[in-house]
């Protein structure tokens, strides 16, 4: 058996190839897991099918013990709740991680090539992807995951520029229904979230097409708290966002101030507190209730800003009647 060092770890199966290094079977201890970019002085290029599937079968391969750190018992992938993939990784398998009910948050990047059937399945808890771009040219790494999951995601891009979007995915719901005279089953969605999952040109993000569905995903059944957030981070993230759509979203948050206000808050999100109180001037009444809210928290940075803008607002207040 190799043995390597790695950030976390890992007990592997692999079988080494003259392009790269595929991973049979993976099995970690660690919550916050990332897999090796490199092993034998190969790249990690591919996920077999089940790699880390929870309670998946050992496979026939080579052995190797990665050394991250402390361990703990628990041997099982079900505890992943991080999940970083090698930037070198091109493909993955069927039902690769399956199974895996705590992990939330997915980290790849741009280069990877294909994803397998049903790769996710009974991942319930996965909502955030964290992607990095390699180059100008987009890949389909993102549309690969997105197209396939119905789920409400929060998703990270890093462009090669340095540029950042940070774009949510609503949740719509799939029903089947049986049409019992015709012995066929009837395809039902529901929910604004679908258009958003297929937002995707050539298997590349449009980002221009995802700010034209706003006014419709507004008019269609949906979860006010995700648009909310939807809304939040176009404007906290503006990468690629024309003037129009900013003024759209600008104008739903200025209605929903209040409830924006408290989701900053939550989010210690100081810039974006700040980018919401420069959307507009906001009732005396929802500045007090964040106020309440940011002494609650105890944040004093927030506590120290809202007051600064209940103040200006105050006097503005009063040299208005003055001047009058």
């Amino acid at each position: 058996m190799e043995i390597f060092s790695g950030l976390t770890n890992w007990r592997l199966t692999v079988r080494r190839e003259s392009s790269g290094v595929t991973i049979l079977r993976a099995l970690t201890c660690d919550r916050i897991a990332v897999l090796p970019e490199e092993l034998f002085g190969l790249p990690v290029t591919a996920l077999a099918d089940r790699a880390l599937a929870a309670g998946a079968a050992p496979a026939e391969g080579e052995e190797v013990r990665i050394l991250g750190g402390t361990e703990s018992d628990a041997w099982d992938n079900r505890g992943i709740t991080d999940l970083t993939l090698p930037r070198t990784l091109l493909n993955i398998g069927d039902y690769a991680f399956m199974n895996l009910r705590s992990m939330e948050t997915l980290r790849f990047s741009d280069d990877l090539r294909t994803t397998g059937s049903a790769s996710f399945m009974n991942c319930r808890a996965f909502s955030e992807i964290d992607l990095t771009r390699t180059g100008p040219r987009q890949g389909p790494a993102l549309a690969a995951v997105v197209r396939t999951l119905s789920q409400e995601l929060d998703v990270i891009v890093r462009n090669a520029d340095g540029a950042v979007l940070r774009l949510i995915f609503p949740e719509y719901i799939e029903n089947y229904t049986e049409n019992s005279p015709a012995h066929h089953f009837e395809l039902k969605i529901s929910g604004g979230g679908y258009a958003y999952h297929m937002v995707f040109r050539d298997k590349a993000l449009s980002v221009s097409d995802y700010d034209a569905l706003w006014r419709d995903y507004l008019a269609a059944e949906h979860d006010d708290r995700s648009a909310l957030r939807l809304a939040y981070y176009r404007l906290r993230c503006p990468s690629e966002l024309p003037d129009r759509a900013r003024e759209q979203y600008a104008a739903y948050l200025l209605r929903r101030m209040g409830d924006a206000l408290s989701y900053a808050l939550h989010e210690r999100d100081g810039e974006g507190l700040r980018l919401l109180l420069g959307l507009g001037d906001c009732a005396d009444a929802v500045l007090d209730a964040a106020l309440r809210e940011a002494r609650d928290l105890r944040d004093t940075e927030a506590t120290a800003f809202l007051l600064e803008k209940r103040h200006r607002l105050s006097r503005a207040g009063r040299a208005r009647r003055f001047e009058l």
